[in-house]
């Protein structure tokens, strides 16, 4: 039996670290005579009764048994919410009316040793103030949704804010979803995101054990989510969990149609809702998407921090116990199978079929004359050890492999143009298995890098083996800055520097770095400078760069770090900040009414890319920075501007 969260679960309620005690804390291992079952909710059926306006709603917060892996797997007891007469669920139960609806909620704490508070059950927008129930204490509390919207409400039995709650009580969360008045609601599916650790506190902090949860399960245990070609696919994610998620779609876009804090919901017009393929939730966000398919086959949709979803670990969880995983599985390397084998957490599979009318059968998108061919190379770095591995990719063009790495822990730019189609072979000479993921681009699921998983059928995608090699073949449908990166034990392979940019010009376009600058930011792996500093283009002292007043320049930011989720970057002159133009996130082109010139400071999550445009006004000295959210700084790129027909010394 591989290594699987629900085993990192238990330790958390049952360490010897834990701040205090819940009345059922004793791991579950087998079926209990008489246990409360927790039901994994799949937000499908509203609870309650609504009749004439009034939607009538009993609640109770009790205990049970939660096996987050499937039924037959490991669980442990955990307080959870439940309609009254029947199973306690995670999430909660779902509150869906339509807009003007009146709703009366009574909430009964039968947790036997625990006081309950309880958020969310109010109007919206507003929220409320929050209730206190004393254990076996019972409220009714009335209000109307009048507002359409995503929403939320959760409790907690520690006392603790949302974005602190991380412990047993931190599955205590329930979607709220209101729809216009009057409009039949259109087919959607509600996702909340759960996440529970050892560590009460914010994302920096530093974890032992980390469970992540999509509608109260962990991948691969998590719904598959089914559609077909053409179909238009709306989803509400909430973030109902103590930690910062980037969610990335594999191989398409989608449209966010809303965002909100729970407490709000922003619905935004047609000409502003912008394209993306990750977007950052922050603890307590709420995000409306839309997309439509177009390519058949095995996607996935999921976190971008590695921590939730590898079964790793900040500790190497999986390399101490990898030899009893290999017993238990014939000595099979669970690289082998990435998605299956190597993955848990936050992740949702999504199977697209293919139309009727079409068959299985994939349209190639070019002859194999037109193709131009590249080859990148992953190879050990300067520097590596057993102990702390180093990797680079190289690129090769031509016959000749290119020179020794220089050191610098980041993949070179691989440039395409758009309507381009190419061929790039990834030959591992490494020791261990390896996969490329090519993060936004719009391809043929068989290429998109998860190994044992990405593809349709029983054409799946292979792992790349030590000495072996794949190769990757897509068509950019469109121009924009894009991401190549393992997809294989990722909280190893990234920190060794396994990514690099991916630049899609337009036909006929030249990439001239004199204008066009790309700003990678990665993680370090020296763990003395891991909390507290990031890499810029590879180096923790970036050399400077030199732009011209009056020239207009490009930059490309890009956050591949493993635990930066609530990074910023910035451009500053001592300590004004400056002015930029953006253009353009994820590779789709920002809509108009969001090109506009405003200060130089944008939030930039893992796995997205951010283009913007720059034009010096003034000579000086200015500096790119990379910040978390709360404004500690984490790396400094510096910034020379000279006069335009100046000559610069080298």
């Amino acid at each position: 039996m591989r290594v699987r969260s629900i085993a990192l679960c238990t330790a958390v309620l049952c360490g010897a670290a834990a701040a205090r005690t819940f009345a059922a804390r004793t791991p579950v291992v087998g079926t209990v005579p008489g246990e409360v079952r927790v039901v994994a909710n799949d937000n499908r059926a509203p609870a309650g009764t609504l009749r004439g306006g009034v939607l009538t709603l009993r609640l109770v917060a009790r205990a049970g048994t939660w096996r987050p892996d499937g039924d037959s797997a490991p669980g442990a007891m955990v307080p959870a919410f439940a309609e009254e007469g029947h199973e306690p669920r995670i999430p909660g139960p779902l509150i869906r009316v339509p807009a003007g609806t009146e709703v009366a909620v009574t909430v009964r704490n039968a947790l036997a040793a625990d006081t309950l508070a309880v958020h969310g059950l109010g109007a919206h927008p507003g929220g409320d103030a929050g209730m206190t129930l004393a254990p076996g204490a019972a409220r009714t509390v009335r209000f109307r949704l009048d507002a359409p919207g995503t929403y939320y409400y959760w409790g907690t039995t520690m006392g603790r804010r949302l974005d602190f709650r991380t412990r047993e009580d931190a599955q205590l969360s329930g979607a709220i979803v209101v729809d216009a008045r009057g409009a039949r609601p259109a087919p959607d599916r509600i996702l909340v995101i759960g996440m529970w650790s050892d560590t009460a506190g914010r994302v920096l902090a530093r974890r032992h054990r980390l469970l992540a949860v999509v509608n109260g399960r962990s991948w691969p245990h998590t719904e598959r989510l089914a559609y077909t070609v053409g179909d238009t696919v709306r989803w509400r994610v909430i973030n109902a969990s103590a930690d910062a998620h980037p969610m990335h779609l594999h191989g398409f876009y989608f449209r966010v149609d809303s965002r909100g804090d729970g407490v709000g919901d922003t619905v935004y017009a047609d000409a502003e809702r912008p394209l993306a393929n990750t977007e950052g939730m922050h603890p307590g966000s709420t995000m409306s998407l839309t997309w439509v398919p177009e390519r058949e086959g095995n996607w996935l949709f999921h976190c971008h921090i590695p921590e939730h979803f590898s079964p790793r670990g900040p500790l190497g969880l999986m390399r101490e116990q990898s030899a009893g995983h290999m017993a238990q599985h014939g000595g099979e390397d669970p690289h082998v199978n990435h998605a299956l084998g190597e993955m848990n957490g936050l992740v949702v599979g999504v199977q697209i079929r293919p139309r009727p009318a079409a068959g299985a059968q994939l349209v190639r998108a070019a002859s194999e004359g037109a193709r131009r061919h590249l080859r990148l190379l992953v190879r050990r770095s300067v520097g590596s050890s057993a102990a702390a591995p180093l990797y680079a990719f190289a690129l090769q063009q031509g016959a000749t492999e290119p020179p020794a790495d220089s050191g610098l822990r980041n993949g070179p730019p691989i440039v395409l143009a758009r309507g381009e189609p190419v061929s790039i072979t990834v030959v591992n000479t490494l020791e261990v298995p390896t996969a490329v993921h090519w993060h936004g681009i719009e391809l043929e699921s068989y290429y998109d890098g998860v190994a044992g998983f990405s593809g349709a059928g029983a054409r799946l995608a292979p792992v790349i083996a030590p000495g072996d090699s794949f190769e990757a073949r897509f068509t950019p449908p469109r121009a924009g800055t894009f991401i190549y990166h393992t997809h294989v034990d990722e909280e190893n392979q990234q920190l060794a520097g396994l990514a690099g940019p991916l630049i899609v010009l337009e036909p006929g376009a030249r990439y001239d770095t004199a204008t066009d600058v790309t700003v990678l930011v990665t993680s370090p792996r020296d763990s003395a400078l891991e909390r507290r500093a990031v890499l810029l283009n590879g180096s923790a002292s970036p050399a400077p760069l030199t732009l011209r007043t009056g020239v207009t320049y490009r930059l490309r930011f890009i956050n591949m770090t493993t635990r930066r989720p609530n990074m910023r970057v910035e451009l500053r002159r001592d300590t004004v900040v400056a002015r930029w133009r953006p253009l353009a996130k994820d590779g789709a082109e920002l809509p108009v009414s969001l090109q506009v010139a405003r200060p130089a400071r944008s939030p930039l999550a893992i796995g997205e890319t951010l283009d913007v445009e720059l034009t010096p006004d003034a000579p000086g000295e200015l500096r790119v920075e990379a910040r978390t959210a709360p404004g500690a700084l984490l790396g400094v790129l510096p910034v020379r501007v000279v006069p335009a027909g100046k000559a610069v010394s080298p």
